[in-house]
């Protein structure tokens, strides 16, 4: 299958601040073959660290979080060369579980590894049922944590996501697949008002039933959270969307940024979701 990702063209209207960290996206690199129970790897010429930097140059983003690809479920082999590939710049997200060595934890934190995935739809490595156990490795480290499943079931699980005592964040704008309610609304608004949970802006085509070009159930809720809890809001393009698989269907960032871009109520709320915020729960002190 043959796909051409945009990485560059028209400058975003967005004028991004000084410190952007991209909190959501996923690097691959050659020799590293997927894993079974898991996707494929992205299909063509694999989205490199390389090809990410340019993207960087056009958006005007400064630091990076790498999450570990599904592709490649607990292996963490191609991860760990993203973020060699990617410096001081990067900080990344791992998949682990009740079993995963001490070791294994410590060359994962040595590489910049600073959180867990938790991952329950098709494909993940890590799904919801491991949550308490994945908490308790992580909160060892003083790792956070990235939570992803079918948010239409967010009043269902809302007890046991209010129980965690660390930072962890509802991925990809609580992928509710059939619509926001106001149940599901109310519901993410208690989880962060915990103060542990945090909120992020990525992925919005996953989800939404709307479409482009504005994404209106998404931004519906997306909008709502930020004026709700502004400070624990963050933000990721998705690259290099991985659901596109052919190039017309590949989503231009520069207009997804500006998109997402209008669902802050303020410049100073958007400064802290793609400055503030990331920084101190990826990079500060780490």
């Amino acid at each position: 299958m043959t796909i051409v990702r945009k990485i560059t063209g028209a400058s975003p209207r967005t004028r991004l601040p000084d410190g952007v960290v991209d909190t959501q996206t996923h690097m691959y690199l050659p020799g590293y073959p997927a894993i079974e129970g898991g996707p494929p790897n992205p299909p063509g010429d694999l989205p490199t660290p390389d090809q990410y930097r340019q993207v960087m140059a056009w958006l005007g983003i400064d630091r990076v979080v790498v999450t570990q690809g599904n592709a490649q479920q607990k292996d963490h082999g191609n991860l760990l060369a993203a973020l060699a590939e990617m410096g001081e710049a990067a900080r990344g997200i791992g998949c682990i579980d009740g079993e995963t060595s001490e070791a294994e934890l410590d060359r994962l934190a040595a590489a910049g590894v600073v959180g867990a995935r938790i991952m329950d739809l098709p494909g993940g490595a890590v799904p919801l049922s491991q949550l308490d156990a994945v908490a308790e490795r992580a909160r060892a480290r003083g790792w956070l944590m990235t939570v992803q499943f079918d948010g239409s079931r967010i009043e269902e699980e809302e007890g046991r996501l209010a129980r965690l005592k660390q930072p962890w964040i509802l991925d990809h704008h609580a992928k509710i697949f059939d619509g926001p309610t106001e149940g599901r609304k109310a519901a993410i608004k208690r989880l962060l008002d915990t103060g542990f949970c945090y909120f992020k802006f990525a992925a919005c085509y996953e989800s939404s039933t709307a479409g482009p070009p504005d994404y209106d159930d998404v931004a519906e809720v997306a909008r709502d959270m930020a004026a709700h809890a502004p400070e624990r809001i963050v933000w990721g393009t998705n690259w290099p969307h991985n659901m596109a698989k052919t190039t017309d269907a590949y989503p231009d960032d520069a207009v997804l940024l500006d998109t997402v871009a209008a669902w802050f109520p303020s410049e100073r709320a958007f400064r802290t979701a793609l400055v503030d915020t990331p920084d101190r729960l990826f990079f500060a002190g780490r």
